[in-house]
């Protein structure tokens, strides 16, 4: 199931654009892109209109050689499986679960662990009912059977909330919607149509996800829960609600290790609902899904769900629930659990769309590879794997890199990002630079953070807590250092941080150092995936012409 791409052709980036609703991108050597086809990318391309004929047409037109029949079957049979089963209302007060093929229906519901949901059955018809706390189970055991379901049941409405979007921000500026926002947010809700209220839409960091959720809370205007990935994420976030909305700071709640306060909207950590006293114990917040009358629940960076809370999200699917993320790519491999109990990607707008808008800021990507010493290819070469990665990693000749990067950007607004924490301490100390890290406390973190907006610190290390969810719009220079093995979700993650538009509208620049012929270079390849796919593509430059540039410098 993959398709072959010619980068070099003329009709590439149209050919680029065409396939990313449908198929995803494996592998990007520089001549040839290779995109695969699988059950998510097809079911998400459905969820949004997509058909088989719409998907084969596109590629029979474009495609150099015929489609092979056994591929067009393979569609043909995916797009089926997404329409097969349909959840409904039903007027006894339970749900109706929908076959529209009763031998399939029959086939399935052999299995006992789909089967004991079901309160009542009638095979002939492709019915079955069932009892609302059922139907999370349901849906993601048809899921894991290869049936997605289309989730047509009503929601709780919560309580109500007198929520509105104002025409300016609290210092004056005007504020109005985008239309790309728009467009995500009706995607999202469908004007309160049976099938709208659930899902996920996948916008780039810095194009306004905050904004296009507070839009739908609008919409909604109910009682709404906020799941961020940390404290810094839902201080922004509370920031941004009171900066441009009607509501009041009384207004919102802050659930966190700090405070337990329940208001009309309330912001909590991933954290905090996945903490327990010891494994294998209950988690001891889970219950904050039920103790608000929640009309909404908002998961931001859905990516980084951590897997416990699909078992909790599995029992509020009444609840209207909006994902929020720059990719959907998980690196435990669970998109089915999104699609299934978040919800199918609602939209996902072309990022080069957005940055020629001028609503991101444009990047260039370069890659810099770094050779290693003799000594340290000897002792690289007699390690096992994981040691060479770390090893290639820590490369002491990428400090003479980054130092000549330094120079060349000076007066800039720069972040340096690693994995390795000695290596960035290390740093630190020989650079006179700040290192934000997983054990400094929120409050330093946070006048860091500030220090750096004001310009006072126009330089900040930041370990991977940097990865997401930070506001700071004048970084236009990332240099990563060190990056998680072939995390393509952490590239685009790392990227997103300097991708705020700029008010004098200038190119930010984001670089990779990597260790020349090492696993750090094939791991930066698998990393840079996603974002090629985007349509972003990175200059490869060897280290001697960073340092020959910082010696021209130097020299005049």
């Amino acid at each position: 199931m993959t398709i072959v791409v010619e980068t070099q052709h003329p009709c590439f980036i149209e050919m680029r654009d065409g396939l990313l609703p449908f198929a995803e991108l494996d592998k990007s050597p520089q001549f040839l892109h290779t995109y695969k086809l699988t059950p998510i990318s097809v079911w998400n391309a459905a969820s949004v209109g997509y058909t088989a004929d719409t998907v084969l047409e596109f590629l029979r037109q474009n495609s150099r050689y015929d489609v092979p029949q056994n591929f067009a079957k393979e569609v043909e049979n995916w797009f089926y499986k997404s329409g097969v089963f349909t959840m409904l209302d039903d007027k006894n007060g339970s749900l109706r679960l929908e076959a529209n093929n009763a031998q399939v229906f029959s086939r399935l519901n052999e299995d006992p662990d789909l089967s004991k949901h079901f309160l009542e059955v009638d095979e002939d018809a492709g019915h079955a009912w069932l009892a609302h706390g059922r139907r999370g189970l349901v849906k993601s055991k048809l899921m894991q059977l290869g049936f997605p379901v289309r989730d047509k049941a009503s929601f709780i409405n919560g309580a109500p909330l007198d929520i509105q979007l104002m025409p300016t921000t609290k210092n004056g500026s005007k504020f109005t919607l985008r239309d790309y926002q728009k467009d995500a947010v009706d995607s999202f809700y469908l004007n309160g149509r049976a099938g709208g209220g659930n899902g996920v839409v996948v916008l780039p960091c810095g194009a306004g996800k905050t904004v296009v959720a507070m839009a739908a809370m609008a919409e909604i205007g109910a009682h709404t829960l906020i799941l961020t990935p940390n404290t810094v994420a839902l201080n922004q976030w509370r920031r941004e609600i009171v900066d441009k909305t009607n509501i009041s700071p009384e207004q919102i709640g802050e659930y966190s290790g700090k405070v337990k306060e329940i208001k009309p909207i309330t912001l909590t950590t991933y954290q905090i609902m996945t903490y327990r006293h010891a494994k294998g114990e209950d988690f001891l917040h889970f219950n904050l899904f039920s103790k608000g009358d929640w009309g909404l629940i908002v998961y931001d960076e859905v990516h980084l769900l951590p897997a416990p809370v699909f078992r909790a999200t599995a029992d509020i699917q009444a609840r209207r629930r909006l994902g929020l993320t720059a990719t959907l790519i998980r690196e435990d491999g669970k998109e089915n659990e999104v699609f299934c109990l978040i919800g199918p990607k609602r939209y996902d707008a072309p990022w080069k769309d957005i940055e020629q808008g001028g609503f991101i800021a444009s990047v260039e990507c370069i890659e810099v590879r770094v050779p290693m010493s003799d000594e340290l290819s000897r002792t690289y070469m007699n390690s096992s794997k994981r040691a060479r990665y770390r090893l290639a990693c820590e490369n002491p000749y990428k400090t003479d890199v980054l130092i000549a990067l330094l120079r060349k950007h000076h007066g800039r607004r720069i972040l340096i990002i690693g994995l390795y924490i000695n290596q960035l301490q290390q740093l630190s100390e020989k650079l006179k630079v700040p290192f934000i890290h997983g054990k400094m406390p929120n409050d330093e973190r946070e006048e860091l953070y500030d220090a750096f907006r004001r310009g006072e610190v126009p330089v900040l290390i930041i370990s991977k807590v940097g990865n997401f969810a930070i506001d700071l719009p004048d970084a236009n220079v990332a240099i990563q250092i060190s990056g998680t093995f072939g995390s393509r979700q952490e590239e685009a993650q790392r990227l997103g941080r300097i991708l705020r538009p700029k008010s004098d509208g200038s190119t930010s620049k984001f670089y990779s150092l990597t260790s020349e012929n090492t696993v750090d270079q094939e791991y930066a390849e698998k990393r840079q995936r996603f974002l090629t796919e985007r349509g972003y593509y990175y200059e490869l430059v060897n280290a001697e012409q960073i340092l020959n540039d910082d010696n021209a410098c130097t020299d005049s």
